[in-house]
C-alpha cells in the first residue's frame, strides 16, 4: 500500500498543472525497457524529439511575427500612425507619400529576415535528416536524426558526430574509453577521454546492449558544457547497482568520435534541450552610444514636429477669426463640416499639420544605419592585415551593432594567459627542497653558461634527498590529465618526443601540463602511458615503474590545485598534489617550505608561471576513508559540486612540499606596441588575470603596460593584513591626488613627464572587501567611490588572482561609474565569457583556451596586435562616417520642411502641400539616400597609415564628441538657415507678376509661369543640389564611385523630373506637374537663381569651417592640411589596391 502512496504521490507531483517544470531530475530507461516489479513506478516520461530549430520563424507565422517585431521600433510606429490618420482622415498630403517609404522600409527588412531565416531552416533540415544508428530488438536500425528519442541506444562510428547528448555505455576498446574532439563546442582540437560505465563497458555487441536493463536519474538540461550529475541503476538480478555518473560519461551533441572503432551509448538530452543547442541561447542586446543619441535626437525633433503643428494649428484659427477670412467656397466643405464642434476641428486640423510635417522624422535613417552597419562590418572581415597565416583565421564579426563603438573605447580589460602571452608554455626549471634543476643545462657532455651555483641532477645532495628528488619527478609525471598519442602528422609537422626511441606525443586541454611531463622528461622521468588504470613511466635507470592510479581530484578554478591518489607497486598509498603557491602553501604542514617559497617569489618576478608540488602518505584506513567521502559526494544528485568541493577541501590537507616548477609563457607578437598604442589614444588598460601577482606584475612591464618610471601602488591582501582596507586606501587616495592635485587622469596625456605615472595592484580576496556593501556601523563606509578615484588616477591597474565572475564584477563597476565610459574586454578563455559578456564590447582571441570566448563575443580577432587597428584604424573610421551619417540625416530633413512651414504662413494656413506627392515619397528614398550611404562606407578623412602611427588621434572623436548637443544644434541650425535661404530666396523671385496675353499669370523678373507648384519645383530643385553639394564639400575621400553616386544622384532628379513633368501620366487623377519642370527650366533667370540660392545656403558653412580650420584646429585637422594630397588618392570601389594596407573601409 505504502508503494502505491508513494507512486501516486510521484504522479500528482509530475503531472499537476504547471508542476512538471519543477521535477529537477529526470529518470531516463534505457532501450525503453521497464524496471523489474517492485524497484521503482514506472512512469515514462515526455521529452521533446531531436529535432534541431535554430530558425526564427515558420510559413505560418512568418508575416504577424515579423510585423511585431518590425513595429515594435518607435519610429516604425510612429509612421504607421501617420499612415492610418492619413487614411482616416482629410489631410493634405496623399497616404502614398509616408505609406510608400514605410513599405520599402518594411519591406526590405522582411525580405533580409526572411532569407537569413530561410537559410537557418535549411540548415536545420539538413541536421534533421541525416541518418543515425540505433538498436532495436538487438538489430541495429537507421532512422533520421530528427526522430531519435530519450532512452533510444544509439551505436556511432569512427568520425561521425554524436546526434543527441549520450551517455556512454560501452566501446570497442578494452578499457571501456573513447577519444572525442570538442572543436565544433569549445575550439579544442585536442582528443578528450571519455568513460563507459564501468558495469557496462562489457557489452560490446547489438545483443548485449540490448540485453542492458538500467535507468539513468539526472539532472534536468543546463547549459554548462562541462557540468553534469547523474546516477546509474543497474538491475542485476532485480537488485539495483547505483553508480555515478558524471561529465567524463557524457558524450555532447557536436563532438567527434576519434581513435575509436564504435561506440554504443544512451541518448539522454535530445533536440533543443542538448547542451549544444541551450548555448545558441541569444546573449542580451548591446546598444551602441551612436544609437543612444539617434533616439534623444528624434525626441528632440518629434517636440519640434508638435511644436510647429500646434503654432500653425493656433494661427488657422487666428487668421480665420476674421470673417472675411473664413474658410474659402472652393475647399467644398459642406454645412456639416462647418458646424462641427470647435475643438473637434481643431484636433482634426492639428493632425492634418501632424501629417503635413511628419518628414522631419527621417524613417529612412534607420534603413540606412542597418545597411550601414552590416555592409561595413564586412571590412573587417576582408582586412589582409588581420589574416593570421599561422592560425588560417580571418577577424570575425559577430554583430555589427557596435561598430561605431569600437571609436569610443575609454578603457581595455584584458586577460593575461593566451591574450597577452602566447599559452606556449616552456618548461624552464625546477626547484627541490632549494636544490634548482635546469634542463638545458648539460648539452652535449659541456656544461653551459649560467650554470654556475645550480645543482645538477649528478651532484644531488645526500640520499635523504636524492629519495625527495625522485618522489618530486614521480609526483609530476603521475599528477596531471595528460594523454599519450601515437605519433601522427597534424598540419604537416609530425609530432613525436625523441626521435628512434619513442613515436608517441603528448595532447592535453592544459599547455601548462604538457610543459611540465616534457620537463619532467628531458630531466630523466618519462611518461609512457595509461593503461588499464596504470600510469607507466621510465625512470633514470630505463626501468618502467607501474603506478594502480585510484583518484584523480580534477583540478578548478576556485581550488586553483589537482591531486590524484595512486597505489605503488609495492603497495604503498600516496596523494600528490600541485597547484598554485597560495592554495599549497596554507595546506603544507613539513617541507623546506622557506627555501621554495623564496625560489618561487623569485621566479615569479622573472615572468615565469609557477605551481607548488606536495605529496601524502596513506594507510589503507586513510585510504577508504577518502573513497568513501568520494563516492559520497560523487553519488549526490544535489549540490554535487558543493559536496565535491568540501571532499577535496578534507582530503587535500597535510601535505608535505616537495618543490616547485616554473614554466615561461612567452608575449604574444607586438603586444608591448599594441598597448603603448592604446595608452597614447587615452585608453586606460587594466590586465585582469588569475595569476600570482609577482608573474602579472612582470607581464605588465615587458608589455610596457607598467614602464619603468611607473610608481607602484599596491592594495593586496599583504597590505590590508598590516594596515586596515580603510586606511590604505585612503592613503593611496592622498597619495595620487595631491599629485593630480585633485585633477583626473583624464586630463593628462597616458604619456606626459610633468606627472607621476601610477599603476594599480589589486588582487581577487582585497576586491572583495571593496565591492562588499556598505555595513551597519560607520566605520566601514563603502569603498568603491575611493577604489575609483584611486583607478581614475592611475595610467595602468593589474587585478591579479581574479575569480572569473571578478572580472565581470570590475568591468560592471567601471561602466556604471559616474562618467559611465566606454568598455571594451578581451580574453580568449571560457573564464573570460563574464567580462566579454558584461563589457559594452566584447573581442575574443583565438587561442588555445578553446573557442568559447570567441562564441560569446562581439568581435574575434586572430592575435592581440589585431586590436590596434581594429580600434585605432576600423574604429575611428567607422566613428566618423556613422556620426555625420546621422547628423546629415536630420539637417537635410529640416532643409526639406522648413520650407513648408514657412508656406504656411502664405497659403492661409490650409495645409497646402508645397512640393508635389512624388517628390515628398522619393525625397529620403531617392534623390538624397545614395551618397550619404556611399559616404557612410568608404570615407577616409585621413590616411590609415597616419592613424597606425599617430594614435593620438583617436582623443579627437573620445566621448561621442562629433554627436554632441553643440553639433546637433549646429547642423540644425543649418538646416533652418538653408531652409529660410531657399524659401525667401524663391518667393522674392516670384515677386512682381503681370498677365500675358493668353491669360497666363507670369513673373516679371524670370518670365516664368506663376503658380504654387512651380514656386515649390523651384524650392525642390534648389533644396536637392544644396544637400547634395554639402555631403560633396564634406568628402576627404574621392574615388570614382563617389563621383558616380554624388552625380549620379543629381542626375537622376533631374531626368526623373522631365518625365514625371513631361508626359500625361493615365494612371493619375491630376496633371499638376505636367509642363512644370520644362517651363521652370526654360528661363534663364530662373537658371541663374538656381546657382545663387545653392551658393548662398553653402556659404556660411564653408566660411565656418576655414575660419574653425585657421583659428581653432583640431590634430585630425593640422594632419589634413599637412597631407592635403593623400585625399585624392585613386581608388577602386573596393580599395583593394594591390597591397593589403589599402584595405580600408
Amino acid at each position: 500500500m505504502g508503494m502505491d502512496f508513494s507512486t501516486l504521490r510521484t504522479l500528482i507531483s509530475r503531472y499537476c498543472v504547471g508542476e512538471e517544470n519543477w521535477v529537477d531530475s529526470r529518470t531516463i530507461y534505457i532501450g525503453h525497457k521497464e524496471p523489474p516489479p517492485g524497484t521503482e513506478a514506472f512512469i515514462q516520461q515526455r521529452y521533446p524529439d531531436n529535432r534541431i530549430v535554430s530558425s526564427k520563424y515558420t510559413f505560418w507565422n512568418f508575416i504577424p511575427k515579423n510585423m511585431f517585431e518590425q513595429f515594435r521600433r518607435v519610429a516604425n510606429f510612429y509612421f504607421l500612425i501617420i499612415f492610418l490618420i492619413q487614411l482616416i482622415i482629410d489631410t493634405p498630403t496623399s497616404p502614398i507619400t509616408s505609406g510608400l517609404p514605410l513599405f520599402f522600409v518594411i519591406t526590405v527588412t522582411a525580405i533580409k529576415q526572411g532569407y537569413e531565416d530561410w537559410l537557418r531552416h535549411k540548415a536545420d533540415n539538413s541536421v534533421n535528416q541525416c541518418p543515425v544508428h540505433v538498436v532495436q530488438h538487438g538489430k541495429v536500425v537507421r532512422k533520421q536524426s530528427r526522430k531519435l528519442r530519450v532512452g533510444d541506444v544509439v551505436s556511432v562510428k569512427e568520425d561521425e558526430t554524436f546526434p543527441c547528448d549520450l551517455i556512454l555505455l560501452s566501446t570497442s576498446r578494452e578499457d571501456g574509453t573513447c577519444f572525442v574532439t570538442t572543436a565544433s563546442l569549445d575550439g579544442e582540437s585536442s582528443h578528450k577521454t571519455y568513460y563507459a560505465v564501468q558495469d557496462t563497458k562489457a557489452y560490446n555487441t547489438e545483443k548485449e546492449v540490448d540485453s542492458i536493463h538500467a535507468t539513468i536519474e539526472c539532472e534536468q538540461p543546463q547549459p554548462d558544457l562541462y557540468k553534469f550529475v547523474g546516477r546509474i541503476n543497474i538491475y542485476m538480478d532485480n537488485e539495483p547497482v547505483a553508480r555515478p555518473l558524471g561529465s567524463e560519461n557524457l558524450l555532447l551533441r557536436g563532438a567527434t568520435l576519434k581513435n575509436t572503432e564504435y561506440i554504443y551509448a544512451v541518448a539522454i538530452y535530445t533536440g533543443m534541450e542538448t547542451k549544444m543547442a541551450l548555448n545558441y541561447q541569444s546573449k542580451s542586446q548591446k546598444r551602441s552610444a551612436v544609437e543612444k543619441s539617434m533616439n534623444a535626437y528624434l525626441v528632440v525633433y518629434l517636440c519640434i514636429l508638435i511644436g510647429k503643428s500646434i503654432i500653425n494649428t493656433i494661427m488657422k484659427y487666428a487668421w480665420q477669426a476674421d470673417p472675411n477670412r473664413d474658410e474659402p467656397w472652393y475647399n467644398q466643405r459642406t454645412e456639416s463640416e462647418r458646424q462641427r464642434h470647435i475643438v473637434i476641428r481643431a484636433f482634426t486640423d492639428f493632425l492634418a499639420f501632424m501629417v503635413l510635417f511628419n518628414y522631419i522624422i527621417p524613417v529612412s535613417m534607420y534603413v540606412t544605419v542597418e545597411m550601414q552597419k552590416f555592409l561595413g562590418s564586412y571590412f573587417i572581415m576582408w582586412d589582409d592585415e588581420m589574416f593570421d597565416e599561422e592560425l588560417g583565421e580571418r577577424a570575425v564579426v559577430n554583430t555589427s551593432d557596435l561598430n561605431e563603438e569600437l571609436g569610443q573605447v575609454e578603457y581595455v580589460f584584458t586577460d593575461k594567459t593566451g591574450t597577452l602571452t602566447e599559452n606556449n608554455m616552456e618548461f624552464i626549471e625546477c626547484c627541490v627542497d632549494g636544490h634548482v634543476y635546469v634542463p638545458h643545462i648539460i648539452c652535449n657532455g659541456q656544461v653551459m653558461p649560467g650554470a654556475g651555483g645550480m645543482d645538477m641532477i649528478d651532484t644531488s645532495p645526500g640520499p635523504g634527498a636524492r629519495e625527495h628528488e625522485e618522489l618530486f619527478f614521480r609526483a609530476l609525471c603521475l599528477c596531471h590529465t595528460v594523454q599519450v598519442k601515437e605519433e601522427e602528422t597534424v598540419d604537416g609537422i609530425k609530432h613525436g618526443i625523441h626521435q628512434g626511441k619513442s613515436t608517441s606525443f603528448y595532447i592535453s586541454s592544459s599547455p601548462d601540463e604538457v610543459a611540465l611531463v616534457e620537463g619532467m622528461k628531458r630531466l630523466g622521468f618519462t611518461y609512457l602511458r595509461l593503461k588499464d588504470s596504470h600510469m607507466e613511466i621510465l625512470n633514470r635507470e630505463d626501468e618502467i615503474e607501474r603506478f594502480e592510479l585510484l583518484e584523480v581530484l580534477t583540478f578548478d578554478s576556485v581550488r586553483r590545485r589537482m591531486s590524484v591518489i595512486v597505489r605503488a607497486s609495492s603497495g604503498e598509498l600516496y596523494l600528490f598534489c600541485k597547484g598554485a603557491d597560495s592554495s599549497i602553501f596554507p595546506r603544507v604542514i613539513s617541507g623546506k617550505v622557506d627555501q621554495v617559497k623564496a625560489r618561487v617569489e623569485h621566479n615569479a618576478v622573472e615572468g615565469l608561471r609557477t605551481l607548488c608540488v606536495a605529496y601524502r602518505p596513506l594507510s589503507p584506513e586513510q585510504y577508504q576513508e577518502v573513497c568513501n567521502l568520494l563516492n559520497g559526494a560523487k553519488l549526490a544528485l544535489q549540490d554535487r559540486d558543493k559536496r565535491l568541493a568540501e571532499a577535496y577541501d578534507l582530503i587535500e590537507k597535510d601535505l608535505i612540499l616537495l618543490g616547485a616548477t616554473a614554466v615561461e609563457d612567452r608575449l604574444q607578437d607586438k603586444a608591448a606596441d599594441t598597448i603603448e598604442s592604446m595608452h597614447k589614444a587615452g585608453m586606460k588598460v587594466w590586465v585582469l588575470t588569475g595569476d600570482k601577482m609577482e608573474t602579472a606584475a612582470a607581464t605588465c612591464y615587458a608589455s610596457k603596460l607598467f614602464r619603468r618610471n611607473t610608481q607602484i601602488l599596491e592594495l593586496t591582501t599583504k597590505r590590508t593584513e598590516e594596515q586596515s582596507l580603510h586606511d590604505v586606501l585612503f592613503d593611496l587616495s592622498r597619495t595620487v591626488l595631491r599629485q593630480h592635485g585633485g585633477m583626473t587622469r583624464d586630463n593628462f596625456s597616458g604619456l606626459s613627464s610633468d606627472c607621476t605615472d601610477y599603476g594599480l595592484i589589486i588582487d581577487g580576496a582585497t576586491l572583495s572587501a571593496v565591492m562588499r556593501p556598505a555595513q551597519e556601523d560607520s566605520n566601514s563606509g563603502n569603498y568603491k567611490e575611493i577604489f575609483l578615484e584611486i583607478c581614475r588616477n592611475c595610467s595602468a591597474v593589474l587585478c591579479c588572482r581574479m575569480a572569473p565572475l571578478q572580472k565581470a564584477q570590475i568591468v560592471k563597476l567601471i561602466k556604471a561609474s559616474k562618467e559611465h565610459p566606454i568598455t571594451l574586454a578581451v580574453g580568449d578563455g571560457a573564464n573570460d565569457v563574464s567580462m566579454i559578456l558584461e563589457a559594452h564590447v566584447g573581442i575574443g582571441i583565438m587561442g588555445k583556451e578553446g573557442r568559447q570566448a570567441v562564441r560569446n563575443s562581439d568581435y574575434a580577432i586572430p592575435k592581440f596586435k589585431h586590436l590596434k587597428k581594429m580600434l585605432l584604424v576600423h574604429g575611428h573610421y567607422y566613428y566618423i562616417r556613422i556620426s555625420e551619417l546621422v547628423q546629415y540625416f536630420f539637417y537635410k530633413n529640416v532643409c526639406f520642411i522648413f520650407p513648408q512651414f514657412l508656406y504656411q504662413f502664405f497659403c492661409g494656413f490650409s495645409q497646402q502641400p508645397l512640393y508635389d506627392t512624388a517628390y515628398l515619397t522619393l525625397y529620403n528614398i531617392s534623390f538624397t539616400s545614395l551618397p550619404i550611404l556611399l559616404y557612410s562606407l568608404i570615407e577616409q578623412h585621413i590616411n590609415m597609415d597616419i592613424l597606425k602611427k599617430d594614435p593620438s588621434l583617436y582623443r579627437d572623436i573620445a566621448k561621442n564628441s562629433l554627436l554632441r548637443w553643440p553639433i546637433f544644434i549646429y547642423w540644425t541650425v543649418l538646416g533652418v538657415y538653408d531652409a529660410i535661404v531657399m524659401f525667401f530666396g524663391a518667393y522674392f523671385l516670384f515677386d512682381n507678376t503681370t498677365f500675358t496675353s493668353n491669360g497666363q499669370l507670369m513673373t516679371t523678373n524670370t518670365q516664368m509661369m506663376f503658380g504654387n507648384w512651380t514656386f515649390g519645383t523651384l524650392v525642390f530643385t534648389v533644396l536637392v543640389f544644396t544637400v547634395t553639394f554639402k555631403l560633396a564639400l564634406d568628402t576627404h575621400y574621392w574615388t570614382w564611385i563617389n563621383h558616380f553616386v554624388i552625380w549620379g544622384s543629381l542626375i537622376f532628379f533631374v531626368i526623373f523630373s522631365l518625365l514625371w513633368g513631361g508626359i500625361i501620366w493615365p494612371f493619375l487623377n491630376y496633371q499638376r506637374m505636367y509642363y512644370v519642370f520644362m517651363q521652370m527650366l526654360s528661363s534663364g533667370p530662373a537658371w541663374f537663381s538656381i546657382v545663387l540660392l545653392i551658393t548662398a545656403s553653402l556659404l556660411p558653412d564653408v566660411l565656418k569651417k576655414v575660419i574653425w580650420r585657421a583659428l581653432w584646429p583640431s590634430t585630425t585637422e593640422r594632419i589634413q592640411n599637412k597631407r592635403r594630397c593623400l585625399a585624392s588618392e585613386p581608388s577602386t570601389i573596393f580599395m583593394l589596391s594591390q597591397t593589403s594596407s589599402r584595405m580600408s573601409f
